[in-house]
């Protein structure tokens, strides 16, 4: 099971899960274009194919595409934001898609994030720790209301005391039902399966995220060789947000805590 997901996708298809379950092969050529047009101030090395299985958090040197038919689906630090709204704008329609969905969640920090675009419209966004809400925006859809409601709250470890003001629900949990309702599987289906949210008797069969196919590459700087043995960072800036994001989530949840 993936401890870290930080994806965004870009949908045209009436049906992502069908797509999905045909266990398409991704096309490598949309995929390095689209990694270049992203990223236009670095070179852009294909290194090799994996499954979104494999993908446990990408590093800020590295990005994951897989590009399939009316689906698009890119795997990027970008995407680990503490607001998901503040991602590049590039990234929100590159390909001109409906709808763009972006999901990233963190296990270690009981951190999840979800939001959707429509033609490069927000609809909704939303992103919390167990105790903090760090952005609540729009209308929230009919689906949630089980979460808001308690109906799946944290499991907490034998002994573990919970804050009182802690949220009705586990964040990551919270994100990975948007991606269910979005593009129709899970990323930890075992864990949702005991809380009464899994796939009715006679449903089609489900995607797991190893059935899914992405093209990696690697990132750096313009001109650099890539077999420098020591090239430099790609971005500082980016790799400087990726480590301080959740030490300020650590921080500020202590905060809080040092104050109740």
């Amino acid at each position: 099971m993936l401890s870290k997901v930080s994806s965004v996708w870009y949908v045209d298809t009436p049906d992502p899960p069908a797509v999905l379950r045909a266990d398409p092969d991704p096309d490598p050529d949309a995929a390095y274009a689209l990694a270049r047009q992203l990223h236009p101030d670095l070179d852009v090395d294909p290194t090799e194919s994996v499954t979104l299985g494999d993908v446990d958090g990408p590093d800020a040197d590295e990005v994951y595409i897989g590009s399939y038919p009316g689906l698009t689906l890119l795997c990027s630090s970008y995407a680990a934001r503490v607001q998901p709204t503040a991602i590049p704008e590039l990234l929100v329609r590159p390909l001109a898609e409906e709808h763009t969905y972006l999901v990233s969640f963190d296990l270690e920090y009981g951190w999840g994030a979800f939001a959707h675009w429509e033609r490069g419209e927000l609809r909704r966004a939303f992103s919390s720790t167990r105790l903090n809400i760090m952005q609540d925006h729009g209308l929230p859809h009919i689906w949630e209301r089980p979460h808001w409601a308690g109906e799946h709250p944290i499991a907490w470890r034998l002994g573990e005391l919970p804050d009182p003001l802690v949220l009705p629900f586990d964040p990551p949990g919270f994100a990975d039902t948007a991606n269910h309702e979005w593009v129709g599987f899970r990323y930890f289906p075992a864990a949702t399966a005991n809380r009464g949210i899994a796939a009715g008797a006679g449903a089609a069969r489900p995607v797991d995220p190893k059935d899914i196919r992405v093209c990696g590459f690697r990132l750096r700087p313009r001109g650099d060789r890539p077999d420098d043995p020591e090239p430099p960072q790609p971005n500082n800036r980016v790799v400087h947000e990726r480590k301080g994001l959740f030490s300020w989530l650590r921080g500020h949840e202590a905060a809080v805590g040092a104050d109740q």
